[in-house]
C-alpha cells in the first residue's frame, strides 16, 4: 500500500514531528534539545512521473532534501511542535520550561512565553510540556505532565516573566498525552475550532474554549495515549457519523462517537495479544484523496505501522518503520505522503508503485539560524554546556516519551556529511 521513498536520519532520538500544512515542510524535536525544519522534493506537476524520479533519485544520490534551518532551541529536550494556523510561525515547547515561538523560514525566535510551574505544599518545579496546538490564529493550547491544560491568547505580546496564560484548566490527573481538536459547528462564524478531546492517563475529556472541561469519560482501566478525528462515516441510528478514533497501550483502537464522552463504542485489536510492546503511540487520518475509503495510520511501539480500515474495522495492511524503534509520530504532507518518525530516523512514504526503498544521497544546509539567543552550539556541533542534556536522560519520563535506545545509529543507512 505504501513505500518508502525516501529516509533521512537525525542527530538524536526524536521526541516530536509537525508537518506544515500548506508546504512540503517537516521540522522535528529531539531529545538533544534541537529543532530541524526540512524541505522535501516536490512533486507538484506530475505526480506519478515525479514519485517515480523521488524514488529512483533516491537510489542514485541526486535527490536533495533541504535543511531549511537547524538550531539548539531548548536546553533539556524539545518536547512538541506545532505550526501556527497559515504555517507561518513553528510553536515548540521543552523542559527548560519555555514555550517559543519561531518564524518558519528563517527559524529566528520572536516570542517566548515562561510555561507555569508545578507547584504542591512542598515542591515547586518545572511542569514539562507534553503535547501543544494552535487551534485558531488567536488561541494556543499547551498541555503538560501534570495534567494541565493552558490557553494563550496569542494578541497578547507575552515576555517569558509576566506570561500569563488566559485559561488554565485540568481535564486529567495524569499527563496529557494526545490533543485532537473538533471540527467547527455549522454555526460557526469563526470557522476554527473551539472544542477539543484530550486523553490522559485513562481519561478521555472534552473541552470547550469558553465553557472549560464539559465531559470526562469512566476509567477505561487501559491508557489512552493517542487520538484523531474522522468524519463523513455513515450516519445511522443515534451514529452522527463522526467519531474519535483512541490509541491504547495495551494495542487496541477505540472509536468514540462525537458528542458521546462517558464510554467508548466499539474496540479494533491492532497490536495483537497486548501488552507494554503493543502501544499504538500515534495516529493519524488517511487523506480520502488517496482512495483507500475511511482508514487510519497507526504508529506501534514496535515499530510497526498498521493501516486500520474505518467502518471495516479491521487492519489491512502493515508496514514497518523501524526493527527497533517505535513510531513516535505520524502524519501526510500537503502532497499526500506519509511521514513517519522514531528513533533516530524519519521515512517519507508514497502510495506503492513497484518501487524499492531507498535513501536520499544528499541532504543540504541552507540556513543555520542565528536567531535564537539560547542556542548553545559553538557552530561546529558542539555545545558549551551538556548538563541540561544529561539531566533530561536521567530523569524519568512518561511512557510515550521513553523511544530512545542511545546514540547507537547502525541502524540507519548512511549519515550526511552536512549535519553537524
Amino acid at each position: 500500500m505504501f513505500d518508502t521513498v525516501c529516509s533521512f536520519p537525525l542527530k538524536a532520538d526524536l521526541f516530536t514531528q509537525a508537518i506544515h500544512p500548506n508546504e512540503p515542510i517537516v521540522s522535528v524535536g529531539l531529545s538533544s534539545g534541537d529543532v530541524q525544519t526540512f524541505r522535501l522534493p516536490s512533486n507538484s506537476t506530475d505526480s506519478d512521473d515525479d514519485a517515480e524520479s523521488l524514488r529512483s533519485s533516491s537510489v542514485n544520490g541526486t535527490g536533495h532534501i533541504d535543511t531549511i534551518w537547524s538550531t539548539r532551541r531548548h536546553k533539556g529536550s524539545c518536547r512538541c511542535l506545532s505550526f501556527g494556523i497559515g504555517g507561518e510561525t513553528l510553536y515548540s515547547a521543552g523542559t527548560d520550561g519555555i514555550l517559543k515561538a519561531a518564524k518558519v523560514e528563517t527559524g529566528v525566535v520572536e516570542n517566548k512565553i515562561a510555561i507555569p510551574l508545578y507547584r504542591t505544599k512542598t515542591r515547586v518545579e518545572n511542569d514539562n510540556p507534553c503535547t501543544i496546538h494552535a487551534l485558531s490564529p488567536q488561541n494556543l493550547l499547551l498541555g503538560t505532565d501534570s495534567g494541565a491544560l493552558h490557553v494563550y491568547d496569542l494578541r497578547i505580546p507575552y515576555s517569558p516573566v509576566s506570561a500569563r496564560p488566559e485559561q488554565t484548566y485540568h481535564p486529567h490527573d495524569d499527563y496529557i498525552s494526545s490533543l485532537t481538536p473538533l471540527p467547527p459547528s455549522e454555526t460557526s462564524t469563526s470557522g476554527f475550532s473551539k472544542q477539543w478531546i484530550t486523553t490522559g492517563g485513562t481519561t478521555l475529556a472534552a473541552t470547550d474554549l469558553r465553557k472549560g472541561v464539559i465531559a470526562r469519560s469512566e476509567d477505561q482501566g487501559e491508557e489512552l495515549v493517542s487520538s484523531v478525528y474522522i468524519g463523513g462515516l455513515p450516519s445511522s441510528g443515534t451514529s452522527v457519523g463522526q467519531k474519535i478514533v483512541v490509541g491504547s497501550g495495551s494495542g487496541v483502537l477505540t472509536l468514540w462517537e462525537k458528542g458521546v464522552w462517558d464510554d467508548q463504542d466499539e474496540r479494533i485489536y491492532v497490536g495483537g495479544s497486548g501488552g507494554e510492546g503493543e502501544a499504538l503511540e500515534s495516529l493519524t487520518v488517511v487523506p480520502d484523496e488517496l482512495g483507500y475509503g475511511k482508514m487510519v495510520a497507526v504508529g506501534q511501539y514496535d515499530g510497526q505501522i498498521a493501516l486500520v480500515r474505518i467502518g471495516q474495522n479491521k487492519v489491512v495492511s502493515r508496514i514497518r518503520h523501524d526493527e527497533l524503534e517505535g513510531v513516535t509520530a505520524l502524519g501526510f504532507d500537503v502532497e499526500g505522503r506519509m511521514i513517519s518518525g522514531g528513533g533516530q530516523i524519519v521515512k517519507v512514504w508514497h502510495e506503492a508503485k513497484g518501487a524499492t526503498n531507498g535513501v536520499l544521497g544528499k541532504h543540504m544546509m541552507m540556513n543555520d539560524s542565528e536567531g535564537d539567543d539560547d542556542d548553545d552550539s559553538d557552530g561546529e556541533g558542539h555545545y558549551s554546556d551538556d548538563s541540561d542534556r544529561e539531566k533530561e536522560k536521567k530523569q524519568p519520563k512518561k511512557k510515550k516519551r521513553t523511544k530512545g535506545k542511545g546514540g547507537n545509529t547502525e541502524q540507519h543507512v548512511m549519515a550526511f556529511t552536512d549535519l553537524d
